[in-house]
């Protein structure tokens, strides 16, 4: 990988969010599986689960779950492959893939979505605050979620170090939690029996519910590479998204969609507090936020990198942290499942177009940044993400199929399609290469 040339430049970030990851920061399985598992241990996941939970019975919950989970599980865990074996960020990546004018939209889509993130979990965190602590007002809300929203961006300044050590803390405690719920919605219902004989009280089809599961993480987890391009290996990368997305992730669906079932709400940490468990809630409560603000906030902070070329994420986590702040106090939660809805449609194709540029043009080797003369767009990848959006919107429009995952298949699949085509018709659709380049 040309470490050696690497490690001799001046770097200003020591996250490397301009540059591959030279082996010598590269990091254990344990360390990048506890950041992704941290990332995926998210109380308002459970919220999704609970919207599932009220729309079908518990053997057809298991078998969504169990498909949602793994088609975001494998679509991610491919992208950490791809992180780990390349040493770039998603929208690094994205460079290559659509170009440098072309990978400003993964910027602004990846990016952005992150901001919202971290706004939905900032006014989440205030208000169980102030009602927890008997302050139920407006000016105590936004109060709390200033404060938090500030102290969690401050250790994502510092990066996957900070973020892994946050991890190690809070899993032990959101594993817990997890047993806790499943425990209490046994002993409410009676039995397990008598959970599974819980009639659903709303409607949704099959599909929606996938697409929800999926876009919980769609946009996380197709930037999940920015912190597997630490591990060691690609195999360690693939296990780690796994790990991450498709047990972690599938575990909190599955307790939203208990306490949908038994308790009639998904916010595990709201029943707690109104059975006066406060402290314990408020622990548990923080250090889940902590970790998946922290990843969020590191997301966008690459993104905004990227898209001003900038060899330093700080500014842009700061600026980022300061526009969800004010859109927590604005009330963003009330345009929750419509934006997981979007973000399940809009976000994986463009990780299906990265896959299947790796994968099948690329054929898995390409040339180290500093060999490469970007073009401002290719057309091949442009083409394939439309299209894959497009059968992801129509497929959810008219009840065709599972949106997100044939929005992903597509983009994949004609990738190399359109490239050979292209190529047939004489148009060259790849960048330049400096002869003496080095691959990875």
């Amino acid at each position: 990988m040309g470490d050696t040339n690497l490690e001799k430049k001046k770097v200003v970030d020591q996250d490397y969010p301009l540059d591959h990851v030279p082996r010598s920061a590269r990091r254990s399985l344990l360390s990048i599986s506890c950041v992704l598992i941290g990332f995926t241990f998210f109380t308002p996941t459970m919220a999704s689960g609970a919207s599932l939970g009220a729309a079908f019975t518990f053997d057809q919950l298991i078998l969504i779950i169990t498909a949602g989970s793994l088609i975001l599980g494998v679509y991610v865990a491919a992208m950490c492959w791809i992180g780990a074996r390349t040493g770039l960020t998603a929208v690094l990546q994205s460079k290559y893939t659509f170009g440098k004018v072309g990978a400003k939209w993964s910027d602004i889509i990846l990016g952005g979505t992150q901001v919202f993130w971290y706004a939905i979990t900032g006014e989440y965190m205030g208000s169980l605050f102030a009602m927890a602590l008997g302050l139920d007002s407006f000016g105590w809300k936004v109060f709390f979620i200033l404060l938090w929203g500030l102290i969690m961006g401050i250790t994502a300044l510092y990066g996957v170090k900070a973020m892994t050590i946050v991890s190690y803390v809070a899993i032990p405690l959101m594993a817990v939690l997890m047993i806790m719920v499943i425990v209490m919605a046994v002993n409410k219902a009676g039995s397990l029996d008598a959970i599974r004989d819980i009639v659903p009280t709303s409607e949704m089809t099959v599909a929606s519910a996938i697409t929800v599961i999926v876009g919980t993480f769609a946009s996380g987890g197709t930037q999940a590479g920015n912190w597997a391009r630490f591990a060691r290996t690609g195999k360690t990368a693939f296990i780690a998204g796994l790990l991450g997305f498709l047990v972690g992730n599938g575990v909190m669906i599955f307790s939203g969609m208990l306490g949908g079932l038994v308790f009639a709400t998904g916010d595990l940490i709201e029943l707690m507090i109104s059975m006066g468990i406060v402290f314990w809630a408020l622990i548990i409560l923080t250090l889940n936020i902590w970790t998946t603000n922290n990843a969020t906030a590191y997301a966008f902070g690459m993104a905004g990198a990227e898209f001003f070329g900038k060899n330093n994420k700080k500014p842009f986590i700061i600026g980022g942290i300061i526009i969800a702040l004010i859109m927590a106090v604005c009330g963003i939660s009330s345009y929750f499942i419509p934006m997981l809805n979007l973000l399940g449609t809009f976000v994986p194709p463009l990780g299906g177009a990265i896959i299947g540029d790796y994968l099948f043009v690329s054929k898995g080797r390409i040339p180290m940044l500093q060999y490469v003369h970007f073009k401002n767009w290719r057309i091949a990848p442009v083409i394939s993400y439309i299209l894959g959006c497009a059968a992801a919107y129509f497929g959810g429009m008219f009840n065709i199929g599972i949106s997100s995952l044939q929005g992903i298949l597509i983009a994949m699949i004609l990738m190399p399609v359109v490239n050979a085509i292209l190529t047939k018709c004489g148009i060259d659709d790849s960048h330049k290469v400096d002869e003496d380049a080095e691959y990875v």
